[in-house]
C-alpha cells in the first residue's frame, strides 16, 4: 500500500490549528482564574473592614480554592477562624501551611507563630508550649517568650516563668527584675520556713524596692514568734520606701505591740503620714495612742487636711448625739457608704477589691494596685 503524502500536508496544519486553540483556551481559564482569586480576595476585605466576618470568611475560602498556593490568604483565613473562636479550624489551616515542602522560612515561622496562638486561645497549653518552643531562635522569638511567660504565671509554674523572664531580659526586652521577685515570693508561699526564708532574701536582693518579700518575711517572722526581728524588717521598708508604708502600717502596728516597740512604730507611722496622708497609716496611729481622746481626735486632723467619708465615719463611731436613739441609724448608712471607698483598685483593668493584690485577679498584672485605697485616688 502507497503512503499518501496529501494527509502529512494537511495533518500540520490541523496540529498546529488545535494546539494554538488549545493554548488559547489555557491562557483564557487561567485569566479567569487570575481574575476571580483577586475579587473573592478583595470582597472578603471589604468584608472585613465592614465587619462582616461570616461573609468574609466565605470570600477567602472561595479565593483559597481558586489559588491554592497563596500563603497569604491562608493566614488571612486562619486568623479569622482563630478571632471567631473557631479553634480547630484555625489549627487546620496553619498545620496545612506547615505541611507545605515551597513554604519559605518566614512563613514557616510565622506560620508556627500562629498556630501556637491557636492552641493559646483554645486552652491547650501542652500544645501551645511545645509550638511555642519551637520558635527559639527565629524572629518570633520575643513575643514567644512573653507567651510562655504568661503561660507558666497561668499555671503557676514559677521555676519556668523565672526562667523565660531572663531569658526576656538578657535579650533587651525590658527589666524583669520585679517579676523575679515575684516568683520567690510565689515559691517561698508553699515551701518550708527556712527555705521559704532564704527565697524571701534572694527576692530582696533581686528587687531591693519592692515591698512585698519584705512584707512576707516580716510575717513569716512572727509566725516563728520573732515580733523584734518582724518589727526591724518592716521599719527598714518604711525607711528605704515610704510609698509601702501604707501597705505595712498594720503589720508594723501588730509586730511592734508584740515587741513592745509602740513609740517607735508611732515616729515611723507619723513621719509617713507627714509624708502622704493615708487611711492605713491614720488606723495604725490611731491603734497605738494610749488615749482615746486624743485617737480620736486623730481623726479630725486627718479631716482637716482631707475630706473623708471614712475618717468622718470612723469618728462619729464615738462620738455622742443629740438624738442619740438615731445612732445607729445613721452609723450603719455612713459605713454602707463608705465602704466601696476602702477597697483598692487595679491602675490597669479597674477591678476593685477588698484587699491589695500583688497580681491583679482581673488582668494578671503585677503591681498594678496602688498602695493607697479608692477613696484616697
Amino acid at each position: 500500500m502507497d503512503f499518501d503524502l496529501s494527509w502529512v500536508l494537511w495533518g500540520l496544519p490541523i496540529a498546529f490549528v488545535l494546539g494554538w486553540l488549545a493554548s488559547r483556551l489555557d491562557l483564557r481559564q487561567l485569566r479567569i482564574e487570575n481574575r476571580a482569586a483577586p475579587k473573592a480576595y478583595f470582597r472578603g476585605l471589604n468584608f472585613l473592614l465592614n465587619e462582616q466576618q461570616d461573609q468574609a470568611i466565605d470570600a477567602f475560602i472561595e479565593a483559597v480554592q481558586n489559588d491554592p498556593d497563596t500563603s497569604e490568604l491562608h493566614f488571612a483565613l486562619g486568623n479569622l477562624f482563630r478571632r471567631r473562636g473557631e479553634y480547630e479550624r484555625a489549627v487546620r489551616v496553619h498545620e496545612h501551611l506547615l505541611s507545605r515542602a515551597d513554604l519559605s522560612r518566614a512563613d514557616r515561622h510565622r506560620a508556627q507563630h500562629a498556630l501556637a496562638l491557636d492552641y493559646l486561645r483554645a486552652g491547650l497549653l501542652d500544645r501551645a508550649e511545645e509550638a511555642l518552643r519551637k520558635l527559639e531562635g527565629t524572629a518570633f522569638e520575643p513575643q514567644a517568650l512573653l507567651a510562655l511567660l504568661a503561660l507558666y504565671e497561668r499555671s503557676r509554674d514559677w521555676a519556668q516563668a523565672s526562667v523565660a523572664a531572663r531569658k526576656l531580659e538578657t535579650s533587651g526586652q525590658g527589666n524583669f527584675s520585679g517579676r523575679q521577685a515575684h516568683y520567690l515570693c510565689e515559691q517561698a508561699a508553699s515551701a518550708a520556713p527556712a527555705q521559704a526564708e532564704q527565697l524571701l532574701r534572694e527576692a530582696m536582693k533581686t528587687a531591693p524596692d519592692a515591698p512585698r518579700p519584705a512584707i512576707e518575711l516580716a510575717a513569716l517572722q512572727r509566725r516563728a514568734g520573732n515580733a523584734d526581728a518582724a518589727f526591724e524588717t518592716l521599719s527598714r521598708l518604711a525607711q528605704a520606701s515610704p510609698p509601702a508604708i501604707p501597705l505595712v502600717a498594720n503589720a508594723l502596728t501588730e509586730a511592734a505591740v508584740a515587741a513592745g516597740r509602740q513609740a517607735q512604730a508611732v515616729g515611723i507611722l507619723r513621719g509617713g503620714y507627714d509624708l502622704s496622708p493615708s487611711l492605713d497609716v491614720l488606723d495604725g496611729i490611731v491603734a497605738l495612742e494610749p488615749d482615746p481622746a486624743a485617737a480620736r481626735h486623730w481623726y479630725v486632723k486627718h479631716l482637716e487636711r482631707e475630706p473623708s467619708l471614712v475618717a468622718a465615719s470612723r469618728w462619729l463611731a464615738d462620738e455622742k448625739l443629740e438624738h442619740e436613739q438615731f445612732h445607729g441609724l445613721v452609723q450603719g448608712a455612713l459605713e454602707h457608704a463608705a465602704k466601696p471607698l476602702t477597697r483598692y483598685r487595679c491602675a490597669a483593668c479597674g477591678f476593685e477589691a477588698k484587699q491589695h493584690f500583688w497580681q491583679c485577679p482581673g488582668c494578671q498584672a503585677w503591681d498594678s494596685y496602688p498602695a493607697r485605697r479608692v477613696e484616697e485616688l
